[in-house]
Order: C-alpha cells, then sequence, then structure tokens
C-alpha cells in the first residue's frame, strides 16, 4: 500500500514540474526543444522565437 501511494506522490510531482512552465520561460523553452516540432502549434512556434531563440525570457 505504501508502495502505491509513493508512486502517486511521485507522478503527482513530476506532472507539476512539467506542467507549470510559463509560455516563453527558461523551462517552457527547454521542455519545446525536448518537442517534436510537427506537435507544435503556430503560437508555440511565434512564442517559441520571440522569447528563446531572441532571449526575452518570461520571468
Amino acid at each position: 500500500m505504501k508502495k502505491v501511494f509513493s508512486l502517486m506522490f511521485v507522478a503527482l510531482i513530476a506532472l507539476s514540474l512539467s506542467g507549470c512552465s510559463e509560455p516563453g520561460s527558461k523551462g517552457w523553452c527547454e521542455s519545446m526543444k525536448d518537442k517534436p516540432k510537427a506537435d507544435w502549434s503556430s503560437n508555440d512556434a511565434a512564442t517559441f522565437t520571440k522569447h528563446c531563440v531572441l532571449g526575452n525570457y518570461v520571468e
């Protein structure tokens, strides 16, 4: 039973860390670099160019 709760806790932490990146932040830029370009929306591409390529990170 403890293993189940531990696994659920780890999964919750992982999800919370991966989903909290604001578009244009350094974390978001890093996750977008790992995401296949075919899965990007046009807004993702524009935000990536504006913030990640040009270095205007959101703080």
